[in-house]
């Protein structure tokens, strides 16, 4: 079983070294890499497991484990920048997907959280469109409040199962198509998609490149595409 001729392993290529001095150029740089960002998420954090923990018992489901990993990583690293760097050096192709879908799942459970009366974030802001809109008004206002909750709900179903309910029925007491509107909602959602460009994160990780290579072609298409899809909606109805 012994190969006659044995390949030695060279110890040297485990020894990937991490920056961790990363550059303070920008404010969104020294955001990252701040402790007090770190410590705020990790005090959430503790409040939210101590709460989780003392009303449901120690059951430790899926998203639990995730997000455990998730912050004792951030513990043992103090600062999402530093973070971020030490993950990217083992699985670099990966790594975006790997650290922002879970914080993706809870800024949209935090806009999707419904209180005893049914009403969410999300419910209201695609209400204050509806009362601001008429017949004429409301496919624009539909696409533009689309927009704007896809920015925090990446999902499109979750966010059609927010807003679909409140939607639909507005449009049709106005007299506006339920097709009008479901689409009007759709195109909302894969419209901001420019400015959070989730669907580039794999083949950036391959490229070796982050969201900032693309941004600045990305917000020409959100500019262009948002005039012309609304001058579509405008006459659709």
């Amino acid at each position: 079983m012994h190969p006659k001729n044995p390949k030695l392993v060279d110890p040297s290529i485990f020894k990937s070294e991490v920056d961790r001095n990363p550059q303070h150029d920008t404010p969104a740089q020294k955001l990252d890499d701040s402790r007090l960002i770190a410590f705020v998420l990790l005090a959430l954090a503790v409040m939210y497991y101590v709460n989780e923990f003392t009303s449901n018992g120690f059951s430790l489901g899926f998203n639990i484990v995730i997000g455990l990993f998730l912050f004792i990583g951030l513990l043992a690293h103090g600062t999402l920048e530093r973070y971020y760097r030490a993950v990217n050096s083992g699985i670099s192709s990966i790594t975006g997907i790997v650290l922002l879908y879970p914080f993706y799942g809870g800024i949209m459970g935090i806009m999707t959280g419904a209180n005893l009366n049914g009403i969410s974030i999300s419910t209201e802001v695609t209400e204050f469109f509806i009362n601001n809109a008429s017949a004429d008004s409301f496919p624009i206002f539909a696409f533009l409040s689309a927009g704007i909750v896809n920015i925090f709900v990446p999902s499109g179903g979750g966010q059609f199962a927010v807003q679909g309910p409140v939607m639909i029925p507005a449009g049709t007491a106005l007299g506006v198509n339920p097709s009008v509107t479901a689409m009007a909602i759709a195109w909302g959602d894969a419209w901001t998609n420019m400015i959070q460009p989730f669907w580039a994160l794999p083949l950036l990780g391959i490229a070796g490149l982050d969201a900032r290579a693309i941004m600045g072609y990305c917000l020409i298409v959100l500019a262009v595409s948002g005039l012309i899809i609304m001058g579509g909606l405008w006459f659709l109805v």
